[in-house]
């Protein structure tokens, strides 16, 4: 398939079944407004929906509304790293929204076979790469229908998964 990637919002609106999503760095977009925000003291409140809700919530809603099983996997260094104490914090919308997301310390997941890169897994037929620089900004993502990344991305995902705590029950 092309390298180029189309946007994951376009891809979740495609998916019937489920769609999984692998995050393995401790860092991401460092000079994002939110981190900044995060970092001088701002937390949202659970309680006040308006403040906090957003339009990729929406597109997670609607997946979900439609049947889609979505589930996100963390893989974070212990003690963990600032950007996870955030992303920890800010993720309790996702969550709302009906996606289903676990943590694994990094050194659980040392007999995982895992792949170099993020990724979504879309049906169990697609996978789109995410690439990052060093400091955790985009570089963009990358389509592939081969079957040796979909099954590589499938049982790096499910091992994680079955080791990994519920988001309610993972602590920092």
């Amino acid at each position: 398939m092309s390298p180029s990637a189309a946007r994951i919002e376009e891809l979740l609106t495609a998916t019937v079944r489920t769609a999984v999503h692998l995050e393995m760095r401790d860092g991401y977009t460092q000079n994002d407004p939110a981190l900044d925000a995060w970092r001088a003291g701002h937390r949202a409140d659970p309680g006040d929906r308006s403040s906090w809700w957003r339009p990729w919530l929406e597109v997670i809603a609607e997946a979900v509304g439609r049947g889609v099983e979505i589930r996100r996997a963390r893989i974070v260094s212990t003690p963990p790293s600032e950007y996870i104490r955030y992303e920890y914090d800010v993720t309790f919308p996702n969550v709302a929204a009906g996606e289903q997301v676990r943590w694994l310390p990094r050194r659980d997941a040392s007999l995982i076979a895992l792949p170099g890169n993020d990724f979504w897994l879309f049906d169990d037929r697609l996978v789109r790469w995410g690439h990052f620089n060093g400091d955790g900004d985009s570089l963009g993502g990358e389509l592939t229908d081969d079957p040796a990344a979909v099954a590589l991305c499938s049982r790096a995902f499910d091992d994680v998964w079955t080791r990994a705590l519920p988001h309610d029950q993972f602590t920092l």
